[in-house]
């Protein structure tokens, strides 16, 4: 998938988590009600290369039992064309026992100076359930200068 395509999903995916949804069934409404969303922090946001940023995605609001957010692979989408993903072995999802998990962190180094985007996407086998991103400048360094 090229990085265009990429970034287009994750907006896509992003924007879907975040408007609002009117339905005319009750249920429908409560659920989406339930639904957690997904925000990123990267910090830190400027600095100059090489640069180690630490991201942390938290979810937040929704049901601790949320079935959509249980047991998701993460995807980290570095915006330099590097991409990493983690998922766990979890045991099966059980309606109002199982819980989800609410805080992602990751460290990455950028070597080159830049003004990059970096994508986390929760996933459920190959479908997003969430994404956020999150903007960083990289300014040349004193290894850039020469």
């Amino acid at each position: 998938m090229t990085p265009a395509r990429r970034a287009w999903c994750a907006a896509l995916a992003f924007l879907t988590l975040t408007l609002p949804v009117v339905q005319a069934q009750g249920g429908q409404r409560e659920a989406d009600e339930r639904k957690p969303s997904l925000s990123l922090r990267a910090n830190p946001p400027v600095g100059l290369s090489p640069l180690r940023v630490r991201t942390v995605a938290e979810i937040r609001g929704g049901a601790d039992d949320y079935a959509e957010f249980y047991c998701v692979s993460v995807e980290w989408d570095w915006g330099d064309g590097t991409v990493s993903e983690n998922a766990e072995d979890c045991e099966p999802y059980v309606a109002g026992t199982s819980e989800i998990r609410r805080r992602f962190s990751a460290e990455h180094v950028y070597r080159q100076s830049g003004n990059f985007r970096v994508y986390i996407r929760l996933k459920q086998k190959n479908r997003v359930v969430a994404a956020a991103n999150a903007q960083l400048q990289i300014r040349p360094g004193a290894r850039d200068a020469f």
